[in-house]
This record gives structure tokens, C-alpha cells and sequence, in this order.
């Protein structure tokens, strides 16, 4: 059960419905997460404008990944199946794809770095070693699509913190555990 208030239709202020109206037009309805966080049209908007803007890095399944990746990381089930269902629903990532990049990988060697580095990220709370950074810069990503990969990482935290606190009723399918002998 969410512990944090989510206001009723009525009760959303204005400036978040306009916001929550887009995020339902966008997914064909308005997700759990959306409705808590619209008790602050502010936040609402920070975190709407930070995944319009990161939309535009990298390519849709790569982001996918490191949001599955990140949400295994931080436990955040509610973003687990979140992302899961994007994943497969707009991008058409297969099921071994999705469970891969759970565990920091994927079926395309490039974007496990990729997902790899940014579960690092997140585990070690920004402290990547020189070999996990060189890692990724061996995969062939740049400077400047490793600052992507890492926002990306922090954008996923920032949600998976706000749904993990709320404790955010699931509102999809959700996931079971992740099967880690797909990495075998």
C-alpha cells in the first residue's frame, strides 16, 4: 500500500494534471508513480522534464537496459515491472533481453557495457574503478555518452527512490525474481 498521499483527480493541481494528462497520452494511462508524485507539480515536473530531455541520449533499448539494470540494483519492483513493460510494449525487447538487463547485460555486447557500467555506477555510488570506466570506453561509448549512461543512471535512482520510499502500489504485471542462469 503507497504510504505517501496521492491526491484524487480533484485534488491534483493544476499545473500537474497538464502533466499527468501527457504521461497518459503517452502510455495510455496514467501510472501509480505519476499520480503520488502530482501531490507536488514541481517534482512532477523535474522528473517528467529529466526522462523528456534524457529521452533524446542514447538509443531506446540501451536506456531500457540501464533502467533495468539500476531498478534491479536498487530493488525497486514497482520500476522492475515499469520497465519491463515499456520495454516490451514501445521498443519490443524480447523477455531473455529484459532478465539480461536485470543483471547488468543484454543480448547486444555493447549495450551490456552499457548497463554493466551504469549498475557500477550505482553500486558504488559514482566510484567506478579505472577498469570499469575503461570498460565501457572499450565497448566504444565516449566521453560524452558515458555522462549520458550515468545521468540515465541517476534519472532511474531518482524514481526508484521516490517509489521505493512510497512504497508504490503496482498498477501493472508485476515481475518475478530474475533468472541469473540467462547469464550463463
Amino acid at each position: 500500500m503507497s504510504r505517501l498521499n496521492v491526491p484524487t483527480p480533484e485534488e491534483v493541481p493544476a499545473g500537474a494534471q497538464r502533466i499527468l494528462d501527457n504521461v497518459g497520452a503517452q502510455l495510455g494511462f496514467v501510472p501509480n508513480m505519476f499520480k503520488t508524485i502530482a501531490s507536488n507539480p514541481t517534482v512532477l515536473e523535474v522528473v517528467t522534464s529529466l526522462q523528456a530531455t534524457l529521452s533524446r541520449v542514447l538509443d531506446a533499448k540501451t536506456r531500457h537496459s540501464i533502467a533495468l539494470a539500476v531498478s534491479q540494483a536498487n530493488g525497486c519492483s514497482y520500476c522492475l515491472a515499469m520497465h519491463t513493460h515499456v520495454a516490451t510494449e514501445f521498443s519490443g525487447m524480447p523477455r531473455d533481453d529484459i532478465e539480461l538487463g536485470r543483471i547488468g547485460s543484454s543480448v547486444d555486447p555493447r549495450r551490456a557495457a552499457a548497463a554493466r557500467f551504469a549498475q557500477r555506477v550505482v553500486d558504488s555510488r559514482g566510484q567506478v574503478s579505472d577498469a570499469e570506466l575503461a570498460a565501457v570506453r572499450g565497448a566504444g561509448y565516449t566521453d560524452p555518452q558515458i555522462l549520458a549512461i550515468v545521468a540515465l543512471a541517476v534519472q532511474f535512482l531518482l524514481t526508484n527512490f521516490i517509489k521505493n520510499v512510497n512504497q508504490t502500489d503496482l498498477d501493472i504485471p508485476a515481475v518475478g525474481p530474475v533468472d541469473t542462469a540467462v547469464a550463463q
